[in-house]
């Protein structure tokens, strides 16, 4: 019988470690045990981890912080997949990668900062956008890659994948091409398990699970992400290989003004603009419009487009960028086109004139209102990013810092209604050209712009 029974046991150890070894893909190694915490540590935070049935439970504990449980190693380029389910919708976690620590942060409390995988089971679904924790706010909200949200599944676990490799950071959930941002920052650093913080009594003891967490660290090949998803790339004037393979192109260079001449002759303004150290600039004239260096178009002319571009205001300051510009409009001053606002709301009187704020900040100027929360606009002498799709159906979106802040449809009753009511009602099939150029504006204020990029649809 004790024969019997050293045979069983020593049985049951072989199938378990066999068991585990399947879950370990070839060329992974697992950052979890499955038996306890060694490697990893709890920072921040009051939340509560322990290991139970072979994964990691993170619990939320009222009125704490934020909490991490890290890696004690720090990694640089790697492939991380895991398999994460959380037990509310109504609270999220995350997986930071390449993360850091200040314990004077936080006014003592600790401070973890670093890009994070969003784990939302929420109705607003970011799962698998990017976030940097404690410093720079969404770097990835999934507006940018909508069709993407539906990929994670509450009350299941889901599969995460995520790849770091030199300045690229990608997510995949559940195989479905989710997030892909372009860094300057971070080669490496801690990898991270997330508990929020929570203020509602109602969430105080809600769990988030984690398991089968694994990492390669060598001989790492990037896989093929899914096409026509937006790349988040803050290298300033660059497109990456997946961006020019997708039909991205840059519309500033970063060092000429090659591809922009004035809205008023064949050539680049000789006065009142600048290429300067990345930046295509227009230069302060005590906010005249157009009354120094005037306004610049694109040599091309577009369709339906796909455009971003990154601006930095001064203060006060009063720009926009013009979209189906054809020039057969008499004006003086700018010249007509649709506008994607660009406007210190703050400051500049404009703001507060027009119907209902649509003259603010990323608005379609003076027909329709961008609808923007202040923690999605960064202040005066940050960047912010724009974006305008022209879809082929005349469907058109705006986006500020990643998040869609008013869509409309060219050419719709609608749209033709809101037209009627405002200062582009004097030009017949106003904004419906089939074509027209791109148009930076000169309104006498000290404004940057770069990274602009477009992709015809």
């Amino acid at each position: 019988m004790k024969n019997l029974k050293t045979y069983l046991l020593a049985t049951a150890i072989a199938v378990g470690m066999q068991s585990a070894s399947a879950q370990t893909k070839t060329g992974y190694t697992n950052l979890f045990n499955g038996k306890d915490l060694n490697g990893w540590k709890i920072l921040a935070g009051k939340a509560e981890y322990k290991v139970e049935n072979g994964g990691i439970t993170g619990t939320a504990v009222l009125n704490s912080g934020n909490t991490f449980l890290v890696t004690e190693k720090e990694y640089g380029d790697f492939i991380l997949e895991l398999d994460a389910k959380t037990e509310s919708t109504i609270t999220n976690s995350g997986v930071q990668l390449r993360s850091h620590y200040n314990p004077a942060g936080h006014e003592g409390k600790g401070l973890v900062y670093g890009r994070q995988c969003e784990i939302d089971p929420s109705a607003r679904a970011w799962t698998g956008g990017i976030y940097d924790e404690g410093r720079r706010d969404w770097l990835y909200p999934m507006d940018l890659n909508a069709k993407a949200q539906s990929a994670w599944k509450n009350g299941e676990f889901n599969h995460i994948k995520i790849e770091c490799i030199g300045n690229t950071t990608k997510t995949w959930i559940n195989g479905i091409a989710t997030a892909y941002v372009v860094d300057t920052i971070d080669a490496k650093g801690f990898i991270g398990l997330q508990v929020h913080a929570i203020n509602d009594a109602g969430q105080a003891g809600k769990k988030v699970f984690f398991k089968n967490i694994l990492i390669k660290t060598t001989n790492l090949k990037p896989q093929p992400f899914a096409k026509d998803v937006y790349v988040v790339n803050l290298q300033p004037n660059t497109l990456s290989a997946y961006e020019k393979q997708d039909g991205w192109k840059l519309l500033f260079d970063g060092k000429t003004n090659t591809g922009w001449r004035s809205a008023n002759s064949m050539a680049f303004p000789a006065k009142g603009w600048e290429v300067k150290n990345g930046l295509l600039s227009v230069l302060g004239s005590a906010g005249g419009e157009a009354a120094n260096g005037g306004d610049i178009i694109t040599d091309g002319q577009y369709k339906a487009f796909d455009m971003s571009f990154e601006f930095r205001m001064s203060k006060g300051a009063n720009s926009g960028v013009k979209y189906f510009v054809t020039l057969s409009e008499k004006t003086v001053g700018s010249a007509i086109g649709l506008e994607y606002q660009v406007l210190d709301d703050a400051v500049h009187p404009d703001a507060k004139l027009g119907r209902d704020g649509n003259r603010t900040l990323a608005s379609l100027y003076d027909l329709i209102p961008a609808k923007k929360q202040k923690r999605f606009v960064h202040p005066i002498g940050a960047w912010n990013t724009g974006r305008i799709v022209v879809s082929p159906n005349n469907h058109v979106t705006h986006y500020l810092n990643g998040i869609k802040v008013l869509e409309y449809d060219r050419g719709s009753k609608e749209y033709r209604d809101l037209v009627a009511i405002s200062k582009y009602k004097v030009w017949k099939d106003f904004g419906e050209a089939q074509q027209g150029h791109i148009l930076l504006q000169d309104h006498g204020f000290d404004v940057n712009y770069r990274n602009i990029k477009i992709k015809t649809l």
